[in-house]
C-alpha cells in the first residue's frame, strides 16, 4: 500500500447511490457519506435537504494512487451519474444534489478540469457537463444512518429502484476496477 494515501470528495445526487458505487471500487479504501461547500456549520440532513444550506451531498474517498488513479475515479463518477444536469439527479432536485467535484491536491482540479474538457470536446453528450469543480471547504460527515446505507439497506426501495442499477452499471463497465 502507497504511504501517501489521497482524498476527494464527489457530488452525484444523493450520496447513498454514490456510497454505493465506491465502497466497490478497487483502491478505494474509505467512503464517508457527508456534506460540503455550504455556510452552516456541522448541518443536519434536514437542514441540507432545505436546499437553504448551500452544502451538497457528497462522499469522501480515501483512495491508494498505487491502485487506483484520481482519473479512474473520476472516470467512474462520470458513468454513474448524469453530470448534464443543473442541480438534480433523476427525482433528486435541489442545490444539494447538484454534480460536484472538491479536492484538496491541486493536482487534482486539473486532472477533473482536464477530464471534463474532454468529455465536452467528445460530443458524447449533446449538452455541456455542469459539475462544478471547487476546492473542498466546509466539510461535515453525515449522521450515522447514513453510512453504508445501502449495505446496510439493500431491500429499501430506494436503494433497489436508484442506487444498485448504478452499482450494477459500475460493475459492467469496470470490472477491472471491482474490488475482489
Amino acid at each position: 500500500m502507497s504511504d501517501s494515501l489521497q482524498t476527494i470528495t464527489l457530488g452525484g445526487g444523493c450520496f447513498w447511490c454514490t456510497e454505493a458505487v465506491f465502497v466497490d471500487v478497487k483502491g478505494v479504501l474509505d467512503v464517508e457519506s457527508g456534506y460540503c461547500n455550504g455556510h452552516v456549520v456541522r448541518p443536519s440532513y434536514e437542514q441540507v435537504c432545505t436546499g437553504n444550506t448551500g452544502h451538497n451531498e457528497v462522499v469522501k474517498l480515501v483512495f491508494d494512487p498505487a491502485q487506483i488513479t484520481v482519473r479512474e475515479i473520476l472516470e467512474i463518477f462520470f458513468v454513474v451519474h448524469d453530470a448534464t444536469t443543473l442541480n438534480r439527479q433523476g427525482n433528486d432536485r435541489g442545490t444539494q444534489y447538484r454534480s460536484g467535484i472538491y479536492y484538496s491536491d491541486p493536482a487534482h482540479e486539473t486532472v477533473a478540469k482536464d477530464l471534463i474538457r474532454e468529455i465536452n470536446d467528445s460530443g458524447v453528450y449533446s449538452v455541456p457537463v455542469v459539475t462544478e469543480v471547487l476546492a473542498l471547504a466546509n466539510y461535515s460527515s453525515a449522521e450515522d444512518y447514513h453510512q453504508d446505507f445501502f449495505e446496510n439497506n439493500p431491500g429499501q426501495g430506494y436503494c433497489l429502484a436508484v442506487a444498485a442499477p448504478k452499482v450494477e452499471k459500475f460493475r459492467k463497465t469496470f470490472a477491472r476496477l471491482v474490488k475482489g
